[in-house]
């Protein structure tokens, strides 16, 4: 048999391209550091500069996506399930959607944190990104599980990733939690209007840790197969 006709029936990996659509993903919502930190100094030149960069990665980011979602071989002799696949490379694209939602969001209202909460929101978006590269890793573990067979070693290092991405996850629930109460206080000395996107601001923020955290249970169905 020739050799593209076996590249036919077994199909080629997805994991790299899987995997290089997450570091885009990961470059995306990184953005929003230097991000928060010009919106904070009220720097609207800088906000701009960032906000443009979130948006071309989130759209580098949806092509990537395409890309393989068009590669993507049919055949029942892949390494991982094809469906599997796809639901990981949609959630992972969401993950990036998401880090534009929120700069668009405080971008296209011009929404000014207030320095009370300026430490808590900052870490926030911090561990919204390490909830971002904790799945990352664990996607990247993908090549060693398949050669091994999924064996049972690396199925197990692999479910300690997924833990910790769980308990990051939990990390961005209480302090969205923390950001409300502070935001409760200080509602009667903002416009309202504000005070609404304010709350829809740390909604969506937070909403980065749980698609991120959603990769990692899409990861973890596909090693229960």
């Amino acid at each position: 048999m020739s050799g593209s006709y076996l590249s036919g029936i077994f199909g080629k990996s997805p994991v790299t391209p899987l995997q290089e659509h997450m570091e885009k993903v990961v470059s995306c919502v990184s953005e929003l550091i230097p991000f928060m930190q010009a919106v904070l100094d009220d720097d609207r030149q800088a906000r701009g500069v960032h906000h443009k960069r979130i948006v071309d990665l989130e759209q580098e980011a949806d092509e990537m996506k395409k890309d393989l979602r068009l590669r993507l071989p049919s055949s029942l002799f892949m390494p991982v399930d094809r469906r599997d696949v796809l639901e990981v490379l949609t959630m992972q694209d969401m993950v990036a959607g998401s880090a534009r939602d929120v700069a668009g969001l405080i971008t296209g209202r011009n929404i000014q944190i207030p320095a009370s909460m300026a430490e808590g929101f900052t870490a926030l978006v911090q561990r919204c990104i390490d909830a971002c590269q904790q799945a990352h890793d664990s996607i990247f573990e993908l090549d060693e599980l398949i050669e091994t067979g999924f064996g049972k070693l690396e199925r197990k290092r692999v479910g300690k990733l997924l833990s910790k991405l769980d308990d990051i996850e939990q990390d961005t629930d209480e302090q969205q939690v923390a950001l409300r109460n502070s935001l409760f206080q200080l509602e009667n000395d903002l416009h309202p209007v504000n005070v609404m996107f304010l709350y829809k601001i740390i909604e969506s923020t937070g909403g980065i840790a749980d698609r991120a955290q959603r990769v990692g249970s899409r990861l973890q169905l596909m090693l229960a197969r």
